[in-house]
């Protein structure tokens, strides 16, 4: 464990073998001081930044049938709706007065939707509103190609070409096929996940990357997962955050299993900074592990304390339910010792 904690403190790369032993065996406390050290060393200013955004989900209807989701419905089910364009423009209007410079975008596989409903969207987004549409995760894109028969990089273009502006890190849960078989076995595949960032990275979309964790994963399928990512940014630098959270069985096909504790969410959380040396930006998880955790987690490795969350109803769904206004996030900023900081997606400071 001193070898491992020099070999960090010398700014090295660890290797698979040697961040499991961090998450394994390492002490939370000794974690924590090593992720706060690595931070600093990045973001030696004492800022913490956050964004204004609303997450739309543009539709509940999906084909996947994801063991862990709450909220999705099948087709024809009495509670499956696609938003209508005046319900989406009543949204974004709404978050456009509360300051926000993004909507981000997310749904289910609706096999009733063409390729065309999501670049209409996207038009009347941005010729009505000309706000950032972070939209459509990785999954949404593979099942856009495969339902259009065009290539993932023809529906990035042609999207790009509507007015998306940057992708979503969602629908990675663990990228491993093991467990995407278990609990996902009709979504993307891990390969099919990195193969969307790769061609959106080069198309020039920035993106960001997640990680939903405690279910059925084994701690070396999570070290496999931020490897991935690492190997991923290397090549591209195109990823802008790292976002991790704990499942929530609440609902769901698992609700058998045990939820993940804070204890658990901080030491996954402290061995990402620690893996993840090529990426800025951590995020810090309020949606799922509440204000005081959120507030931990900057001490463990987080300098963001992502989004306000005007709408969210994925997590809630599995009966996890926690709302931060602007005024309250930059307060718990503030209580952190921190000075809050508006940002846009990728980062750039907005106003104060």
């Amino acid at each position: 464990m001193d070898t491992l904690v020099e070999k960090v403190r010398a700014g090295k790369r660890l290797s698979g073998e040697e961040a499991l032993v961090l998450l394994e065996e390492a002490d939370l406390l000794l974690l924590g001081q090593l992720a706060d050290e690595v931070r600093r060393q990045r973001h030696p200013e004492p800022v913490v930044t956050y964004v204004i955004d609303r997450n739309i989900n543009y539709t509940n209807v999906c084909v996947s049938g994801c063991r862990f989701c709450a909220y999705f419905r099948p087709p024809g089910h009495p509670e499956a709706y696609v938003l209508s364009r005046e319900e989406l423009g009543r949204k974004v209007e709404e978050t456009l007065k509360l300051g926000g410079t993004q909507v981000l975008l997310q749904g289910g596989l609706n096999p009733d939707l063409p390729l065309e409903f999501y670049e209409e969207m996207l038009d009347y987004i941005n010729g009505w509103f000309g706000v950032h549409c972070h939209a459509f995760s990785p999954p949404e894109i593979v099942y856009f190609a495969d339902r259009s028969g065009l290539t993932v990089e023809e529906v990035l273009r042609r999207l790009v070409a509507a007015g998306l502006k940057s992708i979503p890190g969602g629908g990675a849960e663990i990228l491993v096929d093991r467990v995407r078989r278990e609990i996902s076995p009709r979504k993307a595949t891990a390969d099919q996940w990195l193969a969307v960032m790769e061609t959106a990275h080069g198309l020039g979309l920035r993106t960001t990357a997640t990680m939903m964790f405690g279910h059925v994963e084994t701690p070396a399928e999570r070290i496999e997962h931020l490897l991935r990512l690492r190997d991923l940014q290397d090549r591209t630098g195109g990823f802008t955050a790292f976002i991790c959270w704990p499942f929530q069985p609440g609902n769901t096909a698992l609700k058998d299993l045990p939820p993940a504790t804070g204890h658990d969410y901080l030491r996954t959380l402290a061995v990402s900074r620690l893996v993840l040396d090529n990426f800025a930006n951590i995020q810090a998880s309020w949606v799922t592990q509440g204000p005081k955790v959120a507030q931990i987690a900057l001490f463990f490795g987080a300098n963001d304390f992502g989004s306000t969350m005007i709408e969210e109803n994925v997590v809630a769904a599995a009966g996890v339910s926690h709302r931060l206004a602007e005024d309250e996030i930059r307060r718990l900023i503030r209580e952190a010792g921190f000075t809050p900081r508006q940002r846009t997606m990728d980062y750039r400071p907005v106003g104060r």
